[in-house]
């Protein structure tokens, strides 16, 4: 049997309480362990990004920046990996290029080593800018740019379409190309089929890192048949935040690779009082309401209907909200109607957010009766280009009050923002460094409340809010 040794990306630090406790674990319940993690021999550690920089300043009460730069001092062997999305970085817009060239470059500076960096609808254009900002600042082996393409199935996604979008990320300048199927909709033949043709279209340094979860039950297959088809990295979770709606737990395949020629090297009896300490912390979890069980459950429903967990669980929400709950498989079937129209999008935040909410509108108020602003600005090309062709009569109902489908990079349209920005945070008195214009930046009014927060902790002006667990924002 030929192979070569798989590397490991764990994402217990990151992904995998997001995926299961709503991105609520604090850096205290990590640093204990961290340590223990840096002399495991991963590839990285997932620790930051994605919904962690908005749960720190809401929830938290940390400072994602002092996260990052805590996490750095005792992860001097291990990578700090992070998931950014791309032109949006870790915010819910489109940001100027001089927002997203500043925050790669604290990002770097303040211990970032691996930048996963992806677009939701795949357009290599709203990658551009950071592509070549963690190229400049991330020189000299300082940090990997890590590209990911948001995998999904349509008549447009063939094997084809991402390797030539594989291909064209490298091009770009991307050292490493992530699979990163978020809604494991991905099939464990498939997998083998697509990282092959990855392995033999790319260039020989050019590492197939593969991102999958354990939503419906194939996580582990996936892996498996990948890893035989020549993929150099997966993402695991350690089991007490691993499987369900996380990744793929990451003893079994440690276990199940040893002595063969894929062996991890990873040494299973150190992961084990790693492994009782996040028990000890999942427990803590799901005792304060954040973690339910039945996210660690397999639902096939992601397969059958091929909706993402999250967002069959937001077209639960909505129906409930308008007492209609009956018509969940009607607003199931609408989707990829809905979908078809506007392109075929990948269903990733925001689009399977976007899509879904139109098709509960379409469902309850009759076909684009109502359009929603968010569904009219994809089909106007204001989230970028999408994959597939867009129906030109749903094109027309858009425009019809003279508004304009945009051709150009989004962000072309976006004036610089940094000075306008750090003059506001100044003058409201809560600057103390650039860091804090960058959290500004991406969330307004909940980086103010922190601040607010951090100020009366220092100074004592406000012991009621000082004391406060939650701010302003209830769990």
């Amino acid at each position: 049997m030929e192979g070569k040794k798989l590397l490991i990306t764990d994402t217990i630090l990151r992904d995998a309480h997001q995926s299961h406790a709503a991105t609520r674990m604090k850096f205290e319940d990590m640093e204990e362990v961290l340590p223990l993690l840096d002399e495991i021999g991963y590839y990285s550690l997932e620790a930051w990004g994605g919904a962690t920089f908005d749960s720190c300043l809401r929830f938290l009460n940390e400072d994602p920046w002092d996260r990052l730069r805590n996490l750095r001092k005792y992860l001097k062997k291990t990578p700090i990996q992070m998931l950014l999305r791309g032109q949006n970085l870790l915010g819910y817009r489109h940001y100027a290029d001089d927002v997203v060239e500043s925050f790669i470059d604290k990002s770097i500076e303040n211990g970032v080593g691996v930048i996963r960096v992806f677009d939701a609808l795949n357009d290599p254009r709203n990658l551009e800018t950071s592509i070549k900002a963690i190229k400049k600042y991330g020189s000299s082996g300082k940090c990997v740019c890590e590209a990911a393409i948001s995998y999904t199935t349509s008549p447009v996604h063939t094997t084809e379409y991402f390797v030539n979008l594989a291909k064209q990320l490298e091009d770009m300048g991307a050292d490493n190309i992530c699979i990163k199927d978020m809604a494991n909709l991905l099939l464990p033949f498939t997998a083998y089929d697509v990282v092959s043709k990855l392995k033999k279209a790319l260039r020989p340094e050019t590492k197939v890192h593969l991102h999958t979860h354990n939503t419906s039950g194939t996580g582990d297959m996936i892996n498996l048949m990948a890893i035989q088809a020549g993929v150099d990295i997966v993402d695991c979770a350690l089991s007490p935040l691993g499987n369900g709606t996380s990744n793929p737990a990451t003893e079994p395949l440690v276990a199940t690779l040893k002595d063969t020629p894929y062996d991890t090297g990873i040494d299973i009896q150190k992961l084990l009082p790693i492994v009782t300490h996040f028990n000890n912390v999942a427990a803590k979890l799901e005792k304060d309401g954040f973690l339910n069980p039945k996210v660690r459950r397999v639902d096939i429903n992601t397969l059958l209907y091929q909706v993402p967990g999250g967002m069959l669980s937001n077209l639960m929400n909505q129906l409930k909200q308008a007492g209609k709950e009956e018509k969940l498989l009607d607003c199931l079937a609408e989707v990829p109607e809905v979908r078809k129209d506007c392109g075929y999008p990948p269903l990733v935040t925001p689009s399977s957010q976007i899509v879904g909410t139109q098709a509960v509108w379409n469902v309850l108020l009759g076909k684009y009766k109502t359009i929603t602003a968010q569904y009219k600005d994809l089909i106007l090309g204001k989230y970028g280009a999408v994959p597939g062709e867009i129906n030109p009569e749903v094109t027309k109902m858009c425009t019809a009050h003279g508004e304009e489908v945009i051709t150009c990079r989004p962000a072309d349209l976006i004036a610089d923002e940094m000075k306008e920005l750090t003059d506001k945070v100044k003058s409201d008195g809560y600057y103390e460094k650039q860091e804090d214009v960058l959290s500004y930046a991406l969330f307004p009014e909940v980086a103010t409340n922190y601040f607010k927060w951090r100020k009366a902790n220092k100074t004592g002006v406000d012991s009621d809010l000082a004391n406060s667990v939650d701010k302003v924002y209830p769990v």
